[in-house]
């Protein structure tokens, strides 16, 4: 995106279509402070992708990239996008399906492991997170700690400390 189009969008943008770009890196997304909604379908991310954080992000679309190994990608997800409610990752190589080539098993796994690491997550991909999902992926993978309860805990530690 030229550098003259992101400094007079960049500051109010929250909604944004890259559809079809042959992005692989989503550093300047830093210049878009307001973004709420991101569209990356059809474009090179890889697992490895810089990300920078957003914390209003709350949708983000994938479908149609490289993401390969999943824990890595989201990973980076989770730390820098953690109150995505929204995320769709179909046809990638990390998320099986029967059109791709994934059974049953793979499916259930690769969503108990998305909604593990993203505690805020309401629906990934075309179907929503329900409670039973959360608890199983929970069970199986553990839950991890939201950033506002991070948080507290610093505070409870420092009072003590206190």
């Amino acid at each position: 995106m030229p550098r003259d189009v992101v400094l007079q969008i960049g500051q109010k943008t929250e909604e944004l279509d890259l559809t079809s770009n042959h992005i692989s890196d989503l550093r300047f997304l830093i210049d878009f402070p307001k973004l709420t909604t991101i569209i990356l379908d059809h474009n090179c991310i890889h697992c490895h992708v810089k990300v920078p954080p957003m914390l209003g992000l709350h949708t983000m679309w994938l479908n149609h990239n490289r993401v390969k190994n999943l824990s890595v990608f989201i990973s980076t997800i989770s730390k820098n996008c953690p109150n995505l409610r929204y995320l769709s990752m179909m046809n990638n190589p990390a998320a099986p399906s029967y059109f791709n080539g994934g059974n049953v098993h793979q499916f259930k796994d690769y969503r108990y492991y998305v909604v593990s690491n993203l505690p805020k997550l309401e629906v990934l991909d075309d179907r929503p997170v329900s409670r039973e999902e959360r608890n199983h992926a929970e069970q199986m993978y553990g839950r991890q700690i939201t950033v506002e309860e991070k948080k507290a805990i610093r505070r409870k530690k420092s009072k003590a400390t206190s």
